[in-house]
């Protein structure tokens, strides 16, 4: 299963080195060198943080802080080059799942991180549900009832992200961030055109314009 990691390591060349390894499990990863970048993706969420102590401009307490908030679910690993045991204790009492102290080996932090998503998702396929639907990202597929639903690649992407933020209101640039990618260079208008034909296959869908904003999907 491929699992999105949100990874935040100020020391570039560790952060690369990181990067490859987690890469090579088959797991989306995107990093980031900065606390503010990594701040601007907190409403687009993980399926697990990776987050530094030590970064340049944001504390990692703070950051993880403003993560929980916005989600108590998600598992982070903390890691940190200061004192181990404040840290560890700090860090679990901010609601870190893990801890793993500097120097470390790469191979080390990719088997907590691989247990750490079995122990939240589990190791078969992951359910999510939307009422009435239900998802399997395993094997990508939606069904109503037993009926599946074929979606395109896309479609199916921004139904997910819908499904991890139910009832929250998602502006239209988080969903292309999500759905196309950061590097996205066209319009929004491929969102509203997104949303028109998921209505069209999902009519019972509960999905909400916020005119100016964005989509918010009631789990209805």
């Amino acid at each position: 299963m491929s699992f999105k990691i949100y990874l935040v390591e100020d020391d570039s060349n560790l952060n690369l080195v990181l990067t490859t390894y987690l890469k090579k499990e088959g797991w989306e990863v995107s990093p980031f060198l900065t606390g503010k970048d990594a701040q601007k993706a907190i409403s687009n969420p993980p399926d697990l943080w990776i987050l530094d102590i030590m970064l340049p401009d944001i504390d990692g307490y703070h950051l993880l802080q403003e993560i929980r908030e916005a989600s108590l679910n998600i598992p982070v690993i903390f890691i940190s080059a200061r004192d181990a045991d404040i840290d560890r204790v700090v860090g679990l009492e901010l609601g870190s799942d893990d801890y793993l102290p500097k120097p470390f080996l790469p191979r080390e932090l990719v088997i907590r991180t691989r247990n750490l998503l079995e122990r939240v998702y589990g190791s078969g396929s992951r359910n999510l549900n939307i009422s009435p639907y239900s998802i399997d990202e395993s094997s990508r597929t939606v069904k109503l009832n037993d009926e599946v639903i074929e979606l395109t690649s896309k479609e199916f992407d921004l139904l997910v992200f819908f499904a991890k933020n139910k009832d929250r209101a998602l502006s239209r640039e988080q969903v292309l961030n999500y759905v196309w990618g950061e590097n996205y260079f066209g319009t929004d208008r491929a969102v509203d055109d997104l949303i028109r034909r998921l209505r069209k296959k999902l009519p019972l869908l509960n999905v909400e314009t916020i005119y100016g904003y964005g989509y918010r999907v009631m789990d209805s």
